[in-house]
């Protein structure tokens, strides 16, 4: 069960925060990459063992686990960022690999040393937080992603805080206000692949073999309903309860519709909306992040251009007739019925 979602204003937009999709894990990537890639990890505190013992909601929490993720990597320095899905995975040296998934209510933010205080203010403008984008001086910025969580803009380490790493010239700190995330030690790649993390996850979108066909074909083998099969990471990764909803609005068809009565050429459209609309939001910084702003201090936020998600029983912006709000698969849906079909 979720807890309601949050909601803030964004320019007059009533934006819904909800677990972070792959666009903003994928501008939080690119963030991270520009800040912290070739430091060395001085310090690890695990203050929720829970966070680091395993994936399921209910996991008890391990000393064991705690304890070897604090030693493992100790001393590793960060090699590469890469992201499968809306999971992060951080290389390290020797080998070494974190696995993070940030679900409903995780949050990352680095703060480089001048500004790692006990307090700072997103109001000044040497600490602006970047989300994605180039940067000159990559150990100067701050970076944050993940759910908005307003005590990480004025106090680090906060009541929300679970994980702090000390690194050479700042601070990364893993926050969740509902602990649902993990982060994740793997010793080696070899340790990694035998958990198969990533066996039930489906195509990225933006990968070539995500064709229009490929879409149609999957489809086909599915039943229930279309939205529901979307999120559900199995034919393609990454789309959550915002990106299945606007794809579905721009492909023109019913979130409750039959995956298998789906034709070729809706097909094609809808998978024309989700490659649209998935490098739109990354090039914009994503949905939900609207409380941390780019590298040039705008909110560049996808929400603003939201067409049906967190819009029900507003107008249609194309045929000016009610949106519709319903549940599926205990998700808030909306779409419009007569543009949808």
């Amino acid at each position: 069960m979720t807890s309601p979602p949050d909601k803030g204003d964004l320019g007059g937009c009533d934006t819904i925060y909800s677990m972070p999709e792959l666009p903003e894990v994928e501008n939080l990537r690119l963030g991270l990459e520009r800040a912290i890639l070739g430091q060395k990890i001085k310090k690890v505190k695990v203050h929720k063992p829970k966070l680091v013992s395993g994936k399921g909601t209910l996991r008890p929490p391990s000393l064991k686990k705690k304890t070897e993720f604090e030693k493992g990597i100790l001393g590793e320095k960060f090699i590469a960022i890469e992201r499968r899905a809306k999971n992060l995975i951080f290389k390290l040296s020797h080998n070494k690999i974190i696995i993070a998934h940030l679900k409903m209510s995780g949050q990352f933010v680095y703060l480089p040393s001048h500004k790692a205080s006990a307090r700072h203010s997103k109001s000044e403008r040497e600490n602006k937080v970047v989300m994605g984008g180039p940067a000159r001086n990559a150990y100067s910025i701050a970076v944050a992603g993940g759910h908005p969580i307003e005590l990480s803009e004025k106090e680090l380490p906060n009541k929300h805080t679970h994980i702090i790493f000390e690194l050479e010239k700042g601070n990364l700190y893993y926050n969740d206000t509902r602990m649902f995330g993990y982060v994740l030690y793997y010793p080696n790649a070899k340790t990694f692949e035998t958990e198969n993390h990533f066996s039930m996850y489906g195509v990225e979108p933006l990968d070539s073999r995500f064709t229009a066909k490929y879409l149609f074909d999957a489809l086909k083998t599915k039943k229930g309903k279309i939205k529901a099969v979307l999120m559900e990471q199995k034919i393609v990764t990454g789309l959550g309860n915002i990106y299945a909803d606007e794809s579905l609005f721009e492909a023109g068809i019913r979130p409750d519709r039959n995956p298998s009565s789906v034709s070729l050429l809706e097909a094609k459209k809808l998978h024309k909306a989700i490659l649209r609309i998935i490098k739109r939001a990354i090039k914009v910084g994503g949905s939900s992040v609207a409380t941390y702003r780019l590298l040039d201090e705008t909110r560049g936020n996808y929400a603003r251009e939201h067409k049906v998600y967190g819009k029900g029983n507003s107008l249609c912006v194309n045929c000016k007739n009610p949106l519709v709000k319903t549940i599926i698969q205990g998700r808030t849906t909306v779409f419009c019925p007569t543009c949808q079909k």
